[in-house]
């Protein structure tokens, strides 16, 4: 399981990006790929995997 930050998350999009604590990559993420609700600058932990337009974060969990 992964560590980041949300960087931005659109409610009414429903989706937004995580920047890996490690990598400092951002991975996209989508209101379906939530396990609690998160806001902007929440600590996550989160899994990847891929999607149709690259790799994408899901299990969304505030740490």
């Amino acid at each position: 399981m992964n560590k980041g930050t949300v960087k931005f998350f659109n409610e009414t999009k429903g989706y937004g990006f995580i920047k890996d604590e490690d990598s400092g990559k951002e991975y996209f993420v989508h209101v379906t790929g939530l396990v609690d609700k998160v806001k902007e600058n929440d600590e996550v932990s989160f899994d990847l995997e891929e999607g149709r337009r690259g790799t994408n974060a899901v299990n969304v969990r505030r740490a």
